[in-house]
């Protein structure tokens, strides 16, 4: 399951979608959009994506998963649109047969969301708006 919606995220359909009986550790990272920035408050976000791009890379990232963690099982659905304060922006589910390494796939998804997926983001604040770069951590895997 990779796929980019303008509904509410499913968690439990995301969930569903990576268990399988030959993996013992299953974890879901949620995203979700917070009240501020810095010493603003941010009423909602808005995302837009290159569609047809995006998911093709949430998918490359599901495939280099999988091949660096044999067996690891990964889903990502990630919102587009209007999504409002505490409502998750993006579900990245991991399984895999042992813990460290649904814990490494994990985050190598979201780090590889971060700096190669086609998403953008506004913010708007109380008292106007701004496009938001992604901001993938210094140790963000390299493509592949």
């Amino acid at each position: 399951m990779f796929a980019l919606t303008p509904d509410a995220i499913d968690v439990a359909a995301v969930e569903r979608a990576v268990l399988h009986p030959s993996c013992g550790a299953v974890l879901l990272f949620l995203g979700t959009a917070r009240d501020n920035f810095g010493e603003r408050t941010v009423t909602h976000l808005a995302y837009e994506a290159y569609e047809e791009v995006a998911v093709a890379e949430l998918q490359a990232i599901g495939r280099e998963c999988a091949e660096r963690w044999p067996g690891c099982r990964t889903a990502i659905v990630h919102r587009l649109g209007t999504v409002p304060v505490t409502e998750p922006t993006v579900v990245i589910a991991t399984a895999t047969p042992h813990r460290p390494a649904c814990y490494a796939a994990s985050r190598y998804a979201l780090e590889a969301l971060k700096a190669r997926v086609a998403i953008w983001k506004k913010e708007i604040y109380e008292d106007g708006s701004a496009w938001k770069p992604n901001d993938p951590s210094p140790d963000a895997p390299p493509r592949g």
